[in-house]
């Protein structure tokens, strides 16, 4: 229950449903009351926050400091890459590919990097079944990782984690004190770093999906609101909340003798 809640309420602290949910207090301020001047202000200002957001400088703004904890993989070895698992579905009609939704696959290509990197290295993948689909997310992974040319024998699979403290708990158990490749978003390497770490474990970070762009753009990509720069900011969000979150538990270090 306690996990069903957070994650309802920490998807309605996003940008998005935060500020839809805002322009909906404001319209019913607006339509049903007499506090029309509040509902002007609450709807304008929702609004603002809305462009603002969907601006490439403020949105890479927010999600840069939140990635660039951990540079990109450049060759420390390691018998093992255990990619954490991110949003998925399975249906067999599409391609393999098609099947790992936003995060997930840039985690999946960047793991088989390195298990081209690493011969005879294991992937280990992580994360539990949605309640509705019979194929879990580390099974999902998996089989995208399969259709890339990486050997089931070299594939381990740990399908019963529902968010990234449970992921770090089973990899303690599975891979014990065996060092290894942490494969995940960079936004949430940092996170991930520090729930492993509690476990006594000791990841080497590798982060994939780099979102915030420091490369050049066309000048307009850089001025017209987008739906991609909103992602990124959404993203920046996500990853603050948790932080929050996790510091609130009293895991705001990697040493676990910090609280």
């Amino acid at each position: 229950m306690l996990f069903i809640l957070k994650k309802i309420t920490g998807a309605l602290l996003l940008p998005l449903p935060f500020l839809l949910l805002m322009m909906g207090i404001a319209l019913a301020l607006l339509w049903f009351t007499r506090f029309k001047k509040s509902g002007k202000v609450l709807i304008t200002a929702s609004w603002l926050v809305l462009l603002l957001l969907s601006l490439q400088p403020v949105a890479d703004g927010l999600l840069r400091p939140v990635e660039d904890d951990y540079p990109t993989w450049r060759g420390e070895k390691a018998n093992y890459i255990v990619v954490l698992g991110g949003g998925y579905t399975w249906n067999d009609k599409w391609a393999p590919s098609s099947n790992l939704i936003n995060n997930s696959l840039p985690r999946v290509t960047e793991g088989v990097r390195l298990w081209l990197a690493n011969p005879g290295a294991k992937m280990v993948f992580t994360g539990a079944r949605a309640t509705t689909n019979p194929v879990s997310t580390a099974e999902a992974g998996a089989r995208v990782a399969e259709s890339l040319g990486v050997p089931r024998s070299d594939i381990i699979t740990l399908d019963t984690p529902r968010d990234t403290e449970e992921e770090a708990a089973v990899v303690a158990k599975a891979l014990g004190k065996e060092p290894f490749l942490l494969v995940t978003s960079a936004s949430h390497l940092p996170r991930a770093v520090i729930f492993f770490r509690r476990q006594g474990l000791n990841p080497i970070p590798a982060p994939a999906n780099q979102m915030a762009i420091t490369s050049p753009l066309n000048p307009w990509e850089r001025i017209y609101p987008s739906s991609l720069w909103l992602m990124h900011s959404e993203r920046a969000g996500y990853e603050i909340l948790g932080r929050v979150w996790q510091w609130m538990k009293g895991m705001g270090s990697g040493d676990p003798g910090q609280k």
